[in-house]
């Protein structure tokens, strides 16, 4: 069955050699000098890129950033590397490649003046708060990069797959957010990249281990690495139990907003021309948005309603702001 399947994913017609994965993947093997020029010129540039994209919230910049950031590239190394069982220093190259980019996010964030609201970018925010269904994403997006690598007829899918996989980005969000001083955010988005990375690696060991590279390793007298398996499922799930529980907590908060927006609607059923324009859960705290053309209820009734709907101890804050809204009619009439 397995036969079959890895026969129609990957036809014997299509697949690339052992030496031709080796040669795009392996950075310490052939013209290294070459390799090694191109590779940091576009990480360089990429971080670049993804900093300024990440500090003016331009997603079409952070995109091109991510289509051009070569870091998938020794990451898919070190899973042909542990198929093989042979060191080709790409784990030395990943280290080093995300301190660059780190140190490249703080000099870009101290280099712009002012302050920013880093829970306002949504370049920030979005890479900051990782859960569940992007690690399902990350380890879907792994496998198609390895078969996109594995197969010669494919390999115009890849642009699309860098932009899928979030490498580049997370990593100048981190060094944004340390220049910041904000650890939390920091550590969400190291996250985000440390779960994208091992769904590369993961998908990666999977299809080259299914297919012949290892196998003749087998034959030379060497097995697969079942201990860098063994050790690559430990740290998965070492990522999979924070990004469940952040995952958890963000169910939780959109039904603590809900139920926040319904008790205030509730509250100002009463006062004409009263309406919430928005709930928010930011830094543990409710945030009711409100608008209304007369004084409010007394508080104390909306802290009443909201009595075992949340959990005690959530701060209430509410942002009242004096106006109404008036229908004109329409132009014409």
């Amino acid at each position: 069955m397995l036969s079959r399947v890895r026969t129609l994913i990957l036809p014997a017609s299509q697949r690339r050699s052992l030496d031709e994965l080796t040669q795009d993947l392996d950075l310490s093997s052939g013209d290294t000098r070459s390799k090694s020029s191109a590779f940091w010129t576009m990480l360089t540039l990429s971080s670049v890129i993804a900093a300024g994209g990440v500090l003016t919230d331009s997603t079409a910049t952070v995109i091109g950033a991510m289509i051009i950031a070569p870091l998938s590239t020794p990451i898919m190394g070190i899973a042909l590397g542990s198929v093989q069982r042979r060191r080709t220093g790409s784990v030395r190259v990943v280290l080093t490649a995300c301190v660059l980019v780190i140190a490249v996010g703080v000099a870009f964030a101290l280099l712009i003046p002012g302050d920013q609201d880093l829970l306002s970018n949504s370049q920030i925010t979005s890479r900051t708060s990782p859960g569940l269904m992007d690690l399902v994403a990350a380890l879907a997006t792994g496998f198609a990069g390895a078969v996109a690598l594995a197969r010669r007829d494919v390999g115009a899918v890849l642009p699309g797959v860098a932009i899928a996989i979030s490498l580049v980005p997370p990593l100048v969000v981190v060094g944004v957010c340390l220049a910041h001083l904000a650890g939390w955010l920091a550590l969400g988005a190291l996250v985000l990249f440390v779960s994208n990375l091992f769904a590369l690696v993961f998908g990666g060991m999977m299809i080259f281990g299914a297919l012949d590279y290892a196998a003749r390793r087998d034959q030379a007298g060497g097995r697969p690495a079942r201990r860098a398996y063994a050790a690559l499922s430990l740290l998965f799930v070492v990522v999979f139990v924070p990004l469940a529980a952040n995952t958890a907590l963000t169910l939780l908060l959109e039904t603590w907003t809900s139920r926040t927006k319904d008790a205030a609607e509730q509250w100002l059923a009463h006062s004409p021309g009263a309406s919430v324009t928005s709930v928010e859960a930011a830094s543990r705290t409710m945030h009711i948005h409100v608008r209304s053309p007369e004084d409010l209820p007394p508080v104390q009734a909306l802290l009443d309603r909201l009595e075992g709907r949340i959990p005690n101890g959530i701060p209430i804050v509410v942002d009242a702001q004096r106006g109404q809204r008036i229908d004109a009619g329409t132009v014409g009439d």
